[in-house]
């Protein structure tokens, strides 16, 4: 197979002389990037993230082989079936979600200020940001008096659900030493 077949393959035959011309091979190919792409002609999104998919499943198949490299043409098209292409590669992990929320911020609401109300949440939902990303958790979202967080994305670890309740506990402690308003 040859860079014109495998771009028909996936339906981007149109972009077989734009490779020709710039004398792309499957050598080359994992060495792309998305700028090269623009630069080769190609101005869709669409049609770029699709040869950077294709392209990456190409070099996951090769190099999953003992001994096998990308140096040579052949080596580098002999694993390419209209499946590996077309199908993108999904991975199943666990997440683990954890919400915190100050407990007890209605009534404290009732009591001071809006402007003190929003200074003791900032620093409430900032405490407890600190605490997760020093677990290694992503704050997702800040949600009123609350903070939403994943622990496993985008990189997991084998104890993402103990780094949560870690973290949790964490906060907890914190806001505790903390002089309440």
């Amino acid at each position: 197979m040859d860079i014109a077949a495998w771009l028909a393959s996936l339906g981007l035959g149109e972009y077989a002389p734009a490779f020709r011309d710039n004398d792309i091979d499957f050598e080359l190919l994992p060495k792309l990037t998305t700028e090269d792409l623009t630069a080769l002609g190609i101005r869709s999104v669409g049609h770029r993230r699709k040869l950077l998919s294709a392209i990456s499943a190409l070099a996951e198949n090769s190099s999953a082989q003992p001994g096998s490299t990308l140096s040579t043409r052949e080596e580098f098209a002999q694993d390419v079936t209209d499946d590996d292409v077309a199908a993108p590669r999904a991975e199943r992990r666990q997440l683990t979600v954890m919400f915190v929320d100050l407990v007890g911020s209605t009534a404290l609401s009732q009591r001071l200020d809006p402007e003190d109300m929003r200074e003791v949440i900032l620093s409430y939902q900032q405490a407890v940001s600190r605490e997760i990303a020093r677990y290694e958790g992503r704050v997702a979202k800040l949600m009123g008096d609350g903070v939403l967080a994943y622990f496993g994305w985008p990189r997991a670890h084998e104890d993402d659900a103990e780094r949560a309740v870690r973290a949790g506990l964490a906060a907890s402690r914190n806001r505790r030493a903390r002089r309440r308003p």
